[in-house]
């Protein structure tokens, strides 16, 4: 039911798409436990509706647990060329304290395996654990750099809701470092990684050169993109969407014609709140010039008047009209974000 009503919307939203598509992204949730025959179905009907690019970048989100030889080597005959998997670790204690289906040794011969049959291969990596130290992460990333594994995504924990995490924060059993040790383990990961030749193109995304992610990249840079499927959110340059959450409720509404998804117009402030969010977190920064081409003199002078004490500060260095996070400020790009978005006071 779920995957016809996928395909249904593919060819619903082909006739807002007249570009060449880049790069396929399945994601959201676990999608690695699709059939094949799944996989088939959608990407037939995303080439069949959609004009595709020469070497269009597919990617997979994969659990470690997912994933064995025979399957990879079926999704890389239905034209899957790129790997996402989500390890977080290679401790037992911080797997099981995340609840974790996979163990470290699962996790190893993910990647093994995985790197016999794809080349593009992206793993998460997750620091500010409770106990996690400078000794784990390295760890960690010997790992990682023993496989030459060319992507990779490293960002702090969050408690989610409902977790075993949270269940165990909550109760006292566990601990999550503060907020200085947590910098400390950003930085020692983005220094480890970059002198081993990583590029740290986005807050939370290193690669090897060549191998930056082509979907990270199109979010970062804000081009328009398509979601397909519950809860996907699309941006087609003006407007953003978002389909309806609920599984049923998605399948229902695809079936009877009716609307499936909101839409929220973007504003010019909106505009340059993410312009200002995205290029805080990425290695090409803030252009002063883009920002009056794109806007005007007067998002020019509040982007000035504001960003100084954040210069001051050493948090945002210049170089010629670009104004990025320097090592220090880049751990609180969100945070320095929102202090120099503009607020509408119209609304």
């Amino acid at each position: 039911m779920i995957i016809k009503a996928i395909t249904d919307e593919i060819i619903l939203k082909a006739k807002f798409n007249n570009e060449v598509i880049e790069t396929i992204y399945f994601g959201g949730g676990t999608p690695s436990i699709l059939d094949l025959n799944d996989f088939e179905k959608i990407l037939n009907s995303i080439f069949k509706n959609y004009k595709i690019g020469t070497e269009p970048e597919i990617t997979l989100e994969a659990n470690p647990d997912d994933l064995s030889k025979a399957k990879l080597k079926n999704l890389k005959k239905q034209s899957i060329n790129r790997l996402s998997i989500g390890v977080q670790s290679f401790v037992e204690k911080e797997l099981k304290l995340m609840n974790r289906a996979h163990d470290s040794n699962k996790a190893i011969k993910s990647i093994e395996i995985s790197k016999l049959i794809f080349d593009n291969i992206s793993v998460d990596l997750l620091y500010g654990l409770p106990d996690s130290s400078v000794n784990t992460l390295n760890y960690n990333i010997d790992i990682l750099t023993k496989f030459n594994v060319n992507h990779i995504s490293s960002y702090a924990i969050t408690l989610e809701p409902k977790t075993a995490l949270e269940k165990y924060v909550k109760k006292g059993l566990v601990e999550l470092p503060d907020d200085n040790i947590v910098f400390d383990q950003f930085i020692y990961v983005n220094k480890e990684l970059v002198a081993k030749n990583y590029i740290n193109y986005e807050l939370s995304s290193f690669a090897k050169p060549n191998f930056f992610s082509k979907n990270n990249t199109a979010y970062w840079k804000r081009k328009k993109y398509i979601g397909i499927g519950p809860s996907a959110h699309s941006y087609d340059g003006t407007n953003r969407s978002w389909n309806i959450s609920n599984n049923k409720k998605y399948v229902d509404q695809i079936n009877s014609g009716n609307l499936y998804y909101k839409t929220e117009k973007l504003s010019k402030i909106d505009h340059y709140n993410e312009y200002i969010m995205t290029g805080l977190r990425t290695m090409w920064g803030i252009s002063l010039g883009y920002i009056e081409n794109k806007f005007d003199k007067q998002f020019k002078n509040y982007f000035l008047k504001n960003v100084k004490k954040y210069v001051d500060q050493n948090l945002i260095k210049i170089n010629d009209d670009v104004y990025k996070t320097t090592e220090h400020g880049r751990f609180l790009a969100d945070g320095i974000a929102s202090e120099l978005f503009m607020i509408d006071l119209s609304n």
